[in-house]
C-alpha cells in the first residue's frame, strides 16, 4: 500500500466528502500511473526476454584473419597445388586462391549440421576465367573459384549396394569419400542450365551462381538455402553432417587465374512466436 502512504492522515473535522474524494481520486491516479508503468515494464521484459521473429545462430563467421581453422586437401593423381595465402586489401582480410594448371582445396575443419545451420552466405570476387572451361565436359571442369558443401556419408542409412561401394573405397583410402556435395561455381561460360551434373561424379551438382565475364573484378555476394538447393540438385533431403571447402583449379585447362574471398557465413534461423519486431536481429 505505498501508494497510500503519500496522503496525510486528515485531523478530525476535516474529514468531509469532498475532502474524501479528492484524497480517493489522488490515491487512485498514482495507483493507475503505477500500474502503468509497471504494464509497461513488463510488456517490455517479455519482448526482450524472448526475441522475436528470426534470429541467427551462428556456426561460423570467417573473416579470414588466418588459415588456422582450415586444412589443405591434395589429389593423389595431381603434382601440381593450387595456393591459398591472406592478403589485405583496403584494411580488410581476404582469402587469396590461385591456381595454375593445378588443383588443390582448403577444408575447414569442423562440420555441421545443416538441419540446423543451413544458411551460408559470402563474398568472393574473380580476378578472370578460363577460357576452356566448360561446365559440361570433363576437359573443362575447371573453376576460378568454387565453394563445396561436402556432406558425410552414413552407413546406417545406406543400401546394400551403397555399402559395399563405401566399404571398398574406405579400404582403398582409408576412410570414406562425401556421400554428395553441392558446388557453388563461378561458371567460365554461359549455360542454359543453372544446376549441372558434375562429369567426373553423379553424386556431385554444380550450381551455377555466376556465368562468364560479365562480373569479372567485382565483388558478388551470395546467400544460398543449403537444404533448398540439395532437393532442387538432387531430388531428396541431403545427410545431415556437412563439411565446407574451397577450390580454385585449373588442372583440365591447363590455365591460370587468381580469385578473392571476403568472408563466409554458415548459419541458421530459429523462429520465435512473439511480439513481430521487438528482438529480431538482422
Amino acid at each position: 500500500m505505498a501508494e497510500l502512504s503519500a496522503i496525510p492522515d486528515p485531523t478530525p473535522g476535516e474529514i468531509t466528502k469532498k475532502s474524501l474524494s479528492r484524497n480517493l481520486l489522488k490515491a487512485g491516479s498514482v495507483i493507475f500511473r503505477k500500474c502503468l508503468l509497471l504494464s509497461c515494464l513488463i510488456f517490455i521484459i517479455a519482448g526482450f526476454g524472448k526475441p522475436a521473429g528470426a534470429v541467427k545462430q551462428i556456426f561460423f563467421n570467417e573473416q579470414f584473419e588466418t588459415l588456422e581453422n582450415w586444412e589443405p586437401f591434395y589429389f593423389s593423381k595431381i603434382e601440381q597445388h593450387s595456393r591459398y595465402s591472406i592478403i589485405k586489401e583496403n584494411g580488410r582480410s581476404l582469402l587469396q586462391t590461385a591456381s595454375s594448371a593445378s588443383a588443390s582445396a582448403i577444408i575447414y575443419q569442423k562440420s555441421f549440421n545443416v538441419y540446423q545451420f543451413q544458411r551460408m552466405k559470402w563474398r568472393w570476387k574473380v580476378d578472370n576465367i578460363y577460357k576452356n572451361g566448360n561446365a559440361e565436359k570433363k576437359s573443362g571442369d575447371d573453376y576460378p573459384i568454387r565453394i563445396y558443401i561436402m556432406f558425410q556419408y552414413d552407413p546406417l542409412k545406406a543400401g546394400f549396394m551403397e555399402k559395399f561401394k563405401y566399404n571398398t573405397a574406405r579400404l582403398l583410402y582409408g576412410k570414406y569419400p562425401p556421400h554428395s556435395s553441392l558446388n557453388y561455381i563461378w561458371a567460365n561460360k554461359k549455360h542454359s542450365q543453372k544446376v549441372v551434373k558434375n562429369r567426373y561424379t553423379d553424386r556431385a551438382r554444380m550450381i551455377l551462381l555466376e556465368m562468364g565475364s560479365e562480373n569479372l573484378k567485382k565483388w558478388r555476394e551470395y546467400d544460398v538455402d543449403i537444404i533448398s538447393d540439395y532437393r532442387q540438385a538432387f531430388g531428396e533431403d541431403p545427410p545431415a553432417i556437412a563439411r565446407i571447402a574451397i577450390m580454385n583449379d585449373s588442372d583440365d585447362t591447363g590455365e591460370a587465374a587468381a580469385s578473392q574471398v571476403d568472408y563466409i557465413q554458415v548459419f541458421g534461423e530459429k523462429y520465435y512466436d512473439s511480439l513481430p519486431a521487438m528482438g529480431k536481429e538482422e
